[in-house]
């Protein structure tokens, strides 16, 4: 897959979860790992860009004696979400014309 294209899938994807409620880093991918591949030197860029363009925002709690930060997605990160819903229904529709499935 192309490596930009799978930068903008992971994206979304950390964004996806998030939208089921706030998550930490552990959890985050192994709620993305049964569809597409992610490490934590993956992940952790991710959640600091997405948080540096207001997608995200984070919180750290004491856990077991040390701290864990938990993040959130915001409004930004949702509309984030339906535009790439957008892109891919325009995606299908390129790619119905290139398959030769849609021709006007």
């Amino acid at each position: 897959m192309d490596t930009q294209l799978k930068k903008g899938l992971l994206d979304v994807c950390v964004l996806s979860v998030l939208r089921e409620g706030e998550s930490y880093g552990y959890k985050i991918i192994s709620d993305i790992a049964p569809y597409i591949e992610i490490s934590e030197s993956t992940l952790y860029p991710i959640l600091k860009r997405l948080e540096s363009v207001g997608a995200v925002t984070t919180q750290s709690r004491a856990f077991n004696g040390r701290l864990r930060k938990y993040y959130r997605i915001t409004k930004k990160g949702l509309e984030k979400i339906d535009e790439f819903i957008e892109d891919v229904r325009e995606f299908e529709r390129i790619y119905r014309f290139i398959s030769g499935g849609e021709r006007k």
